[in-house]
């Protein structure tokens, strides 16, 4: 249990440090910029105390948000995708997701990549609309929801393979 709270804690500092020190300064097509800090939701043990991995997925947001000077953006874009997590993961997992037994090593590479997608969307839906704060410029908000979106899966993916993280 200790080398499970170690290895979150290492993961949480990790990825901070990556999206501040690297992600943040990315900007392709002058106004993408991938959120990779997502993926420790994604991550995250699925047995945990709920309202500890609220507050978690807020403090998560709000460091970024610190370093990021986004005025809380992405610590209420994160509390959100926390909360729906599962709700998410039944509609991902089904009746599956329902039982102490349950475990990712017993899904489909699509049902994990869809519960990824979902997760990600979520966050950059919540993160723009609260960004634009108008539905004024939705053609914009779509264009920098898709393509955030697509970029910040895809790094995700690739996070993802490259560091093989144990399922619950």
């Amino acid at each position: 249990m200790n080398n499970q709270i170690t290895i979150n804690i290492v993961r949480f500092i990790l990825l901070v440090m990556a999206q501040i020190f690297i992600f943040n300064h990315l900007n392709f097509f002058g106004f993408v910029n991938p959120m990779v800090y997502v993926i420790f939701l994604y991550w995250y043990p699925i047995r945990e105390n709920r309202a500890l991995f609220m507050f978690i997925g807020f403090l998560l947001g709000l460091v970024i948000d610190i370093f990021s000077d986004t005025l809380a953006l992405h610590a209420v874009s994160t509390l959100t995708i926390a909360y729906a997590r599962p709700i998410i993961m039944r509609f991902c997992f089904g009746v599956n997701y329902e039982f102490q037994t349950f475990s990712f090593k017993n899904t489909t590479r699509l049902q994990r990549l869809t519960f990824l997608a979902l997760l990600v969307v979520a966050h950059h839906l919540v993160f723009f609309l609260l960004e634009f704060l108008s539905l004024s410029h939705l053609l914009l908000l779509l264009k920098k929801l898709l393509l955030t979106s697509i970029l910040t899966l895809f790094l995700c993916v690739l996070f993802s393979s490259l560091f093989k993280v144990q399922s619950e």
